[in-house]
This record gives structure tokens, C-alpha cells and sequence, in this order.
């Protein structure tokens, strides 16, 4: 029974005597299984409240760089304040550095201002590319964690990735639109924000992989480079459903679903099935509207959670619990969303 307190502490903790403690600890016997067990639990508390007078007061001051659509970053800032006051003691203070699009160099200047002027850790949603690794390494060097989030660097000095299994994502996505489409002739478009993102990549990869296995004679067009933005997404989307009359089904894995829809619309096209992925205002409104038929989601507060603990970790102000699951893919539709949504009653 491994532990770092005096066995007196022990005693006054389990409100034992000092030889009955001694006696457990070293195994001699003549002692009570509840005896046993009062002896540890009296360990646990201690460890949490050694955890805690480790982090109670301490303040985090932490930097969350993204590039990524503004419906997400807003629903990342709202999972991160809704997760702040599970924190307590410790008081985790936020600067936000978003941007829907650029170029990496002002990315990676970010990233470097940031370094130069001190943080106690990045969470971070980045395309995976040698400039962006090297700019975590020289974060990580000068002792700040960095935190992946939704979409992973795994060759760079990252302390985790948090976040769903993007390949099962995609693998999930793709037998939706298989058990729905059924024997139904058709095309699917698959929608990319941009190819450097890993966790699109992967979902394609997943994707791909299941509607080749299982439904090998359906086509796949794709459009990709719009970084999500329904200014962008509208007009390749309109130019893919010129090129192929016989897309009916989508499958979108960087957003800008509204455009998609909109796109569709304009053309009178038929639109049999549409996956999306993260619970974004865009998309619960438009799962509402019953114009998405699913959207692939995963618990973004729990993200947050895990981000902000790890930060902490690395520290030590909390004690290492060693690498995270993948989130929980969920699957959301119109009848199973979450608590504060409501359920549009079904006109057609």
C-alpha cells in the first residue's frame, strides 16, 4: 500500500491508532477487513487533498490558438467557460487567438509571440505541417505544454491530443449513408475545409474505407480548399453538382453545411442524405430544421476538461493519469439533442 504521508497523519485521517495503521501498512494481519479499507480511504483523501492544496489558489493563465471557422471557435470559447468552475480551486484565465483563415507564417508568428512572452500552455487546432511542429517544439522548449485539440500534430512535442477518433468518425459517416441511401442510385459529395488538417483527413481516410468496402459501386466527388467558409463553399459546391447530376447525398467533414444547402437549393437538386459533424449554432439549427439528417458530434466540454487538466499535469499540480480515450462519437439527430435543444415538429 504505497503512500508519501507519516503513518500519524494516516492514523488522524482514519481516526485510528497509530499501531492498528502499522499493522496494515505492513501486512501483519489481526486486523479487520473494514479496518483495512478505512485505512484506505484515509490514503485517498489525503491524496485528493494534497491535489488540492497543491492547486488551490494557483492561477493558469493559458492561450488557445485556432484556425477554424468563427460557429466553431464559438462553441470552443462556450464549452471552455461552461467547464471553467468545474476547476476550482484553481482559476484557469484564457486568451483566445482565433483566425478563420491566412496563411501559416502569421500562425506560426502567433505561435511565437506567444512563446516569447510566456504562457503555462497552448491548446492548439492547427494544419499538421512542418512549420507548425517546429514552432510546438520551440513552445515546448521554453516549458510550455501545448494540447492538440480536435485535430492532431502527432509527430510535434504535444503533451495530448484531445478529442474523437476522426477514423471512426468518417468509418460511422459512411455507414449512415449506406443504410440510408439503400439501393438508391447516386453520388455522395464529400465537403473538405482544407487537406491539411489532419482530423479531415482522416475522416476521409474512414470514410473511403467503408464505402469501398461496402458500397463499392457508389461514386465520391470532392470538394475541398473552401477553409469552411460559406463565402467559398457555396460556388465549388454549385460547380460540383454541374459537373455530376447524380449527386444526392453529402457528406460534410469541414462545415460550411448552410452553403452546401443553399448551393443544392439554387439548383432544385434533390438532396436524399446529409451528415455533418459538430453540434456548431449553424448546424443545431439546421438539424432542427431537419435539413441535416444526422450530425456526428462529440463532447466538446469534455474536451475542454481534459485540455486544461493536462495543462495542469504538466505542472504537477494534478497527478498524471496517463493518456486520454478518444471523446465519444455521438450521433445526433433532431430527436436525441441536447438538454436546451428543442425539437421542431415535423411539417413534411
Amino acid at each position: 500500500m504505497a503512500h508519501p504521508y507519516p503513518i500519524r497523519e494516516i492514523a488522524r485521517q482514519a481516526g485510528l491508532s497509530t499501531a492498528t495503521v502499522d499493522r496494515v501498512l505492513n501486512d501483519r494481519g489481526g486486523v479487520r477487513e473494514s479496518t483495512v479499507r478505512e485505512v484506505r480511504q484515509a490514503i485517498a483523501d489525503l491524496d485528493r487533498q494534497r491535489t488540492q492544496v497543491r492547486i488551490g489558489g494557483r492561477t493558469f493563465l493559458i492561450d488557445i490558438v485556432m484556425q477554424t471557422p468563427e460557429r466553431f471557435s464559438t462553441a470552443v470559447r462556450d464549452a471552455l467557460e461552461a467547464e471553467l468552475p468545474a476547476l476550482h480551486p484553481a482559476v484557469m484565465r484564457s486568451r483566445f487567438h482565433f483566425r478563420e483563415t491566412g496563411p501559416v507564417s502569421e500562425l506560426i508568428t502567433t505561435l511565437d509571440r506567444i512563446a516569447k512572452r510566456g504562457s503555462q500552455g497552448v491548446i492548439l487546432k492547427a494544419p499538421d505541417v512542418p512549420e507548425v511542429t517546429a514552432a510546438v517544439s520551440r513552445l515546448v522548449a521554453g516549458g510550455i505544454p501545448v494540447v492538440t485539440l480536435v485535430t492532431d500534430l502527432p509527430s510535434s512535442a504535444r503533451s495530448a491530443y484531445v478529442g474523437s477518433d476522426n477514423r471512426a468518425a468518417g468509418a460511422t459517416a459512411a455507414y449512415l449513408l449506406g443504410q440510408w441511401l439503400g439501393d438508391r442510385p447516386g453520388a455522395v459529395l464529400v465537403t473538405i475545409s482544407h487537406g491539411s488538417f489532419r482530423n479531415e483527413e482522416e475522416r476521409e481516410m474512414g470514410f473511403r474505407s467503408v464505402m469501398r468496402s461496402t458500397h463499392p459501386e457508389r461514386s465520391l466527388a470532392v470538394v475541398t480548399d473552401t477553409d469552411g467558409l460559406d463565402a467559398t463553399q457555396r460556388d465549388l459546391v454549385l460547380e460540383a453538382l454541374k459537373r455530376d447530376e447524380t449527386i444526392n447525398a453529402v457528406y460534410s467533414i469541414g462545415g460550411g453545411n448552410a452553403a452546401t444547402l443553399d448551393a443544392f437549393q439554387a439548383l432544385d437538386r434533390e438532396l436524399a442524405v446529409f451528415v455533418a459533424h459538430d453540434l456548431d449554432h449553424d448546424n443545431t439549427r439546421l438539424l432542427r430544421e431537419r435539413r441535416l439528417s444526422a450530425v456526428l458530434h462529440h463532447d466538446l466540454r469534455q474536451d475542454m476538461r481534459r485540455a486544461c487538466q493536462t495543462i495542469m499535469r504538466a505542472h504537477h499540480a494534478l497527478p498524471d493519469e496517463g493518456p486520454f480515450l478518444p471523446s465519444a462519437i455521438q450521433v445526433v439527430t433532431p430527436y436525441n439533442m441536447p438538454p436546451g435543444s428543442t425539437v421542431v415538429p415535423f411539417a413534411g
